[in-house]
C-alpha cells in the first residue's frame, strides 16, 4: 500500500475511533456512580492507541473525548484534550498483537496518569485541594473499568489475530 494510501486509511479509521470514543463517552452505555457515570469511551481510546499510528491515536483520543465534553462538560474539554493526548502516548500500535507487554502496562500507567491528572485540573477549576481526591476517585474507577474493558476486547481482537490480517489488507 503506498504512503499515501495508507495515511488516508489511518485518517479514515483515527476519525471512526474519534466518533465512536465520543459517542460512547457522552451517550452510549453509561453506568451511574455517585460522581456522574462510568462510560467505554476510554477503552476505544486505548483500541486506537494499540492499532493506529501515534500522530493519528493522539488526534482519534484527544479529538473524540474532547468532543464529548464539549457535548456534554464543557468546562473539561481542554483538560480533556490534553489528558487524553497524553494517554494514548502510553500504548503502541507495534505490538503483534493488541495485548502486548507495553500496552499492558499502559493500562496501569492510564489508572495513574488519568486520575491524577483529572484530579489536578479539578484542583485549578475549583481552586480547592479538597477536589483532588473525590475527582481522583472517580477517575480512577473509570480508568480501571475500561482498562478491564479493554483488555477482554484486545484479547477476542488476538484470538482472531485481526492486528496479522488488518496488516495482511494492507
Amino acid at each position: 500500500m503506498s504512503a499515501s494510501k495508507r495515511s488516508g486509511r489511518d485518517l479514515v479509521t483515527a476519525a471512526l475511533f474519534a466518533a465512536v470514543i465520543a459517542l460512547t463517552t457522552a451517550y452510549l452505555f453509561h453506568i451511574p456512580v455517585p460522581t456522574g457515570y462510568i462510560h467505554l469511551g476510554d477503552a476505544f481510546l486505548y483500541l486506537a492507541a494499540s492499532l493506529l499510528p501515534l500522530p493519528y491515536a493522539v488526534a482519534a483520543a484527544s479529538l473524540g473525548a474532547g468532543l464529548a465534553d464539549l457535548l456534554t462538560y464543557p468546562a473539561w474539554a481542554l483538560p480533556t484534550l490534553l489528558i487524553k493526548a497524553a494517554v494514548a502516548l502510553l500504548f503502541t500500535s507495534r505490538g503483534e498483537t493488541f495485548l502486548c507487554r507495553r500496552n499492558v502496562l499502559a493500562l496501569f500507567g492510564a489508572a495513574v496518569l488519568s486520575p491524577t491528572a483529572y484530579g489536578v485540573a479539578c484542583v485549578a477549576m475549583t481552586g480547592t485541594a479538597l477536589s483532588f481526591w473525590p475527582q481522583f476517585a472517580a477517575t480512577f474507577i473509570q480508568a480501571a473499568a475500561n482498562g478491564v474493558a479493554y483488555a477482554v476486547i484486545a484479547r477476542a481482537l488476538d484470538s482472531a489475530h485481526m492486528k496479522a490480517r488488518l496488516r495482511r489488507a494492507e
